[in-house]
């Protein structure tokens, strides 16, 4: 049985908020900004910038992957807070978290205004019914231009069917890295307490059944080291309570009787026990071992489910499977297919858009997820654990009607490149079969002028993009891409150009030498002394088709000097190797091999004459 009894109160000492934007706009800046100023934790000023950014990869990458809960306590209400990521490859996390919250504030740059992951974000939240605060963020940028944002933030209200009490948003003016709000953008703030006070007056408490039997959406998990596994959601009716007997609503109806082992509740930065808690409140119940996101945990004798989260579908897969090159086992400690399967299937219950299958190879597995970035983080983390792996071209999941007519995913894509490289990118998204939706000239204070193009285009005319135009445009565009839905396929081809390869002819240590030789023909991605096997991809070669090089050759001793000494050789530094670059790069036949320690490309076919018979067939 599933339905949810109709709340008929409210718990005004409480008010649960996400915090959702555009990445980079300076969401986590402003929680950090909001924890400062309630001192939430007694060393808060040594913790640096961008305190709720935990992980590594999160610190690295400048941006916020896993969305993560923090309260603080402000005139005797708490404020429940939820820092959300801004990319749109890690929609799954903002889905569900949003389904925790009663309201959102949604941050916009005072320069950029709307973009693309913040239409994504916002469309979410409006759908859900909540009701949203803007934040203009950046004010005190030199560049920003207020009444032009403000006008193009409600504009995109309009557009994505916002109610008229939706639409009636109150708007806070923030410099999040000074720490200051204010609700008059002529006279600036000096702390954040503007934002807290409309946060209290404008996001409803959260609606209660006070009186109703238990209810609580699992919307989010964590492990524990000690309590074990942890379902984190907003208590929707009743009350809980440690040692209380529970039961556990699954998929198909499936029901399991457990009993509360811990409980705990946010306090600031942390997860603090707690006895019990009520209705309106967010909590971690740990207890119960097979406890999934998108279940229920209902009261023992009155079981009632909610309806489950539905998440969008991923849009792009590769394969993954076991380090089969000759270079195997020397770095990593997890090594064989059952490490693989038993990590990829253990992602699966906290990645809630990830998909996992078996293929007819136990070696090898296909995982899809919401986009390049998405799996790229999955495989950084994977290897920072000790995983050695090998991974294929990203390739777009093509859907399928019973008439057999195909659709494939499509994205809203937003470029702003200097006015003289717009000729260059015009050309190479015409290749591609992008579509020009939008596109304006802005001038800056400093003479300069930028194009903002905004595009319709298949995600498979993104894959390979973002290097290529950083090459074209040396370095100076900025492009984001936002999922937009599944449309028709594209019947023609996309008129990209193929690269070819430079491939290491035998086993052996680069030497500077046989590189200072090959460096002519193409880019090269190692530098000497770096150990290669055959069919090991060295570089790229300036021509589209591939070409096997000696780079182990050495300089042979003759009658005129000695081996060791010539000329000073002017070596080109090689390209340096990223996780992006290498999925960004690598064709059909090929694979990026990932340990500990090393990013290597390979053929699929080490041997050369494998790979042309393999050609001449047609495989």
């Amino acid at each position: 049985m599933t339905q949810s009894r109709a709340p008929h109160d409210r718990r005004n000492d409480i008010r649960n908020i996400a915090i959702i934007a555009h990445v980079d706009h300076g969401k986590t800046t402003l929680v950090d900004a909001v924890l400062r100023q309630t001192h939430v934790h007694r060393k808060i000023d040594d913790m640096g910038e961008r305190i709720m950014d935990s992980m590594d990869q999160e610190r690295e990458r400048g941006i916020t992957i896993r969305a993560k809960n923090a309260s603080v306590i402000y005139k005797g209400v708490k404020i429940n807070i939820v820092d959300t990521p801004g990319h749109a490859d890690f929609g799954g996390e903002v889905e569900r978290t949003l389904r925790m919250v009663d309201g959102v504030l949604i941050l916009v740059d005072a320069k950029e205004g709307p973009m693309p992951q913040t239409t994504f974000v916002l469309r979410k939240a409006l759908a859900l019914g909540h009701k949203a605060i803007v934040v203009i963020n950046k004010i005190d940028r030199p560049d920003a231009v207020i009444d032009d944002v403000v006008n193009r933030t409600f504009d995109l209200f309009v557009h994505l069917g916002a109610t008229d009490e939706q639409l009636d948003f109150p708007i806070v003016y923030a410099a999040a890295i000074k720490g200051q709000a204010t609700l008059d953008v002529n006279k600036p703030g000096t702390d954040i307490t503007p934002l807290l006070d409309t946060v209290l007056e404008k996001i409803p408490a959260p609606a209660i059944n006070a009186e109703a039997p238990l209810q609580i959406l699992v919307l989010a998990l964590v492990q524990d080291p000690y309590k074990g596994k942890m379902g984190i959601g907003k208590i929707q009716s009743g009350s809980i309570a440690r040692r209380q007997p529970v039961m556990l609503l699954g998929k198909d109806g499936a029901q399991t009787l457990g009993k509360v082992s811990d409980l705990a509740v946010y306090s600031g930065l942390e997860r603090v026990d707690a006895d019990q808690a009520a209705a309106g409140e967010i909590v971690a119940v740990a207890g119960l071992d097979e406890v999934s996101i998108g279940d229920t945990i209902a009261d023992a004798e009155n079981p009632i489910a909610l309806p489950r989260v539905t998440i969008d579908e991923p849009t792009v897969q590769m394969s993954f499977s076991v380090n089969n090159s000759p270079f195997a086992g020397r770095e990593g400690k997890y090594l064989t297919s059952r490490h693989l399967r038993d990590r990829l299937f253990k992602e699966l219950e906290t990645n809630v858009s990830l998909r996992v299958h078996e293929t007819d190879s136990a070696d090898r597995f296909l995982v899809a997820g919401r986009g390049e970035l998405h799996l790229g983080v999955l495989i950084e983390q994977m290897r920072r654990e000790g995983y050695e792996l090998q991974v294929s071209q990203p390739e777009v999941i093509i859907h399928r009607d019973d008439n057999g007519k195909a659709t494939e995913p499509y994205e809203e894509l937003t470029i702003q490149v200097p006015e003289t490289y717009q000729g260059t990118v015009i050309e190479e998204m015409g290749k591609r079969r992008g579509e020009l939706r939008h596109m304006r000239l802005i001038h800056s204070d400093v003479g300069t002028s930028e194009m903002h193009l905004e595009y319709h285009i298949p995600t498979r005319g993104i894959m390979g993009l973002k290097n290529l135009l950083l090459a074209k445009t040396r370095g100076t565009i900025i492009m984001h891409h936002v999922f937009a839905a599944y449309e028709p396929a594209e019947e023609r081809d996309l008129m990209v150009a193929p690269h070819g390869s430079l491939v290491a002819h035998e086993d052996g240590t680069s030497t500077g030498y046989a590189i200072f030789m090959t460096q002519e023909r193409g880019t090269m991605f190692i530098g000497p002394g770096v150990d290669v096997y055959r069919g090991m991809v060295i570089g790229e070669n300036s021509r589209d088709e591939d070409l096997d090089v000696n780079v182990c050759k050495e300089k042979h001793l003759s009658n005129m000097r000695a081996s060791g000494t010539d000329e000073a050789l002017v070596l080109t530094p090689p390209r340096e190797m990223s996780l992006e670059f290498a999925l960004e790069y690598i064709g059909p036949d090929e694979l990026v091999e990932i340990t500990p320690l090393n990013l290597r490309l390979r053929k699929r076919l080490l041997n050369a004459d494998e790979r042309r018979r393999a050609k001449k067939s047609g495989k």
